[in-house]
């Protein structure tokens, strides 16, 4: 094959988090179909997350740390540990040039980044959330292209950038407008699911607010519920205690496929929740991360709950009654369920990640004019 027809390569590099991985491998997805080749830049907690990418994307863990967590000499050490990452890849990127790189956000994704800026190869940052994160804060003025997932999304003076929805993995995108069921006299389902961070107090108020149901509505119900390691055991306990039809599980593989099934979704206000929402269109309740940076999971669920497609509860107010109350709301009232699912699809963008992957081959052919 000569040079000039070799295979486009891209760098993506995204931190530890499903809240970064997942738009990650949703952009991985397309760039795969368009015939690109697909680098994963990201570390040992990242990788965790890789079980649903194509086998086609190459993953290469880096070192890179975080000041946020960890002692004082953890804290001393990080920034050698980022030193180390980014001449470690700055070596890579000069023995197999990529054509872009791209950021996700999150610590393990400065090693690729900074490289990528020394090297002055065409960068992107794409940020989930409606406030930067910390790391998408340092490179925003550092790159070629900002997108961000969360409109309006609160930027640095005079960066801007481009909005094209928080990309959504395939497995989402093939449910897109999947066909609601209202609530009714059958059976009806609930999803729970609470993100990486801060699921303790699902575990602790929804359980107690779903028994607390009438008894016509729990005999028809089915509850799928997300909890962590050490609360499944007593979550799935006091479910059976209680009567309620439900499973348990600290991760579920077919969250869409839950999704799409349920009449309602208890969930954080995580980004990427936010955007499989708004793309399979389900009626919700929104419990921001009350320590998220910047409280930025409630500006992500601003525009849901402004298109009538979410109540949202702050956790300061998160009580058994007012969760009860919120769950009923719903499940009573089958016209308002159906509003709230098609309020939901109003504001989605199943295609964001056609859209982000146009604006790398864009920024691919621009730096290839230059």
């Amino acid at each position: 094959m000569a040079v000039t027809d070799r295979q486009r390569l891209i760098v993506i590099a995204a931190g530890g988090t499903g809240g970064h991985m997942f738009p990650a491998q949703a952009l991985s997805e397309a760039l795969l179909a368009r015939g690109w080749r697909v680098k994963l830049s990201t570390d040992a907690r990242g990788a965790r997350y890789t079980g649903g990418f194509s086998h086609a994307v190459e993953v290469e863990q880096v070192s890179s740390a975080t000041f946020a967590r960890g002692g004082i000499l953890a804290k001393a050490a990080a920034p050698f540990r980022i030193a180390g990452g980014v001449l470690s890849m700055a070596a890579r990127m000069r023995r197999d040039r990529p054509d872009v790189v791209v950021g996700f956000g999150g610590y393990p994704s400065i090693p690729a980044l900074g490289a990528a800026t020394l090297l002055k190869l065409p960068r992107m940052i794409h940020e989930q959330n409606g406030i930067l994160g910390r790391v998408n804060e340092i490179f925003a003025k550092r790159v070629d292209v900002v997108a961000c997932g969360t409109w309006p999304t609160e930027l640095p003076e005079g960066v801007e950038a481009v909005h094209t929805g928080n990309p959504v993995r395939r497995a989402v995108w093939e449910r897109a407008g999947a066909g609601y069921i209202v609530p009714g006299d059958y059976p009806m389902s609930i999803l729970v699911i609470g993100g990486s961070q801060g699921a303790r107090i699902l575990s602790d108020v929804v359980p107690p607010a779903i028994a607390s149901l009438p008894m016509e509505t729990l005999r028809h119900l089915r509850v799928s519920h997300q909890a962590r390691d050490e609360d499944g055991e007593r979550v799935a306990s006091y479910y059976a205690e209680n009567g309620v039809d439900a499973e348990v599980e600290p991760f579920f593989h077919d969250i869409p496929a839950r999704m799409s099934e349920a009449q309602l979704v208890i969930s954080r206000s995580g980004a990427s929740s936010v955007a499989d929402l708004s793309v399979i269109g389900r009626p919700s309740v929104l419990i921001p991360f009350a320590a998220a940076a910047g409280d930025h999971q409630t500006a992500n669920a601003r525009q849901l709950t402004e298109a009538g497609a979410a109540i949202r509860i702050p956790e300061s107010k998160l009580t058994v009654e007012a969760m009860t109350d919120a769950i009923r709301a719903v499940l009573e009232d089958p016209d308002g369920a159906l509003q709230m699912h098609r309020a939901a699809l109003s504001v989605g963008r199943p295609e964001a990640a056609e859209e982000l992957a146009a604006l790398v081959e864009d920024l691919a052919e621009k730096d290839k004019s230059r």
